[in-house]
């Protein structure tokens, strides 16, 4: 039976065991606990990309572009603080074959709508940041919990993205955004369905 159609506990085992496939990914898991970042996760593409590769029969790295670690830290919300954090994070990643990129979640607020032209609330956690994502289906992240175990966000389920289904999520990001990463991501996973982005209702 497809992942997608699994029950959700199924599912979580399922998500553990292809993502384990990505050694890369394991790694940063344990190099990022090391550094002690509050509220942190590994999300975004490096999580859902590996488990499109899984389903399709590609390698785990095919296509993973770098590898997104957030944190939330609204103590300090100077660029110095985070520059800080970035560095030991470049000295932690040392030696690993992908590009790792740390964020602090708590300072988006201060630079999205330069760059994406609408405004951003501020974010109260690194949760609250991965419910704007662009697409439901990549809301998506992991982090290790001091045992060990995985501490697992997806706040849409898995379904989606076992069963390579892209669905918009017109919450923050705006519509040019969604349309030009699932445009770049169907070149590289043509078995992809992207639902469009949804119109207003006539009146």
């Amino acid at each position: 039976m497809p992942v997608a159609r699994l029950p959700l506990d199924e599912q979580l085992t399922a998500l553990r065991t292809t993502l384990s496939r990505n050694e890369t990914l394991l790694e940063i898991l344990e190099r990022t606990a090391a550094l002690g970042l509050p509220n942190w996760y590994l999300t975004a593409g490096c999580l859902f990309q590996t488990i499109w590769n899984t389903v399709t029969d590609r390698p785990p790295t095919h296509g993973i572009k770098d590898y997104d670690v957030f944190y939330h830290d609204a103590t300090d919300l100077s660029w110095e603080a985070e520059d800080k954090v970035i560095r030991a994070g470049r000295e932690a990643y040392a030696g690993l074959p992908a590009e790792v990129e740390i964020r602090n979640e708590a300072r988006v607020h201060l630079w999205y709508e330069e760059k994406f032209g609408t405004p951003c609330p501020p974010y109260d956690s690194v949760e609250a940041a991965i419910d704007s994502f662009a697409a439901t289906t990549c809301c998506l992240a992991v982090r290790l919990k001091e045992d060990g175990s995985w501490r697992v966000y997806a706040p849409h389920g898995l379904s989606d993205v076992f069963g390579l289904v892209v669905r918009p999520n017109p919450v923050l990001a705006p519509r040019e955004v969604y349309e030009t990463k699932t445009a770049r991501w169907r070149e590289t996973w043509p078995e992809l369905t992207v639902l469009p982005w949804p119109t207003p209702a006539a009146t």
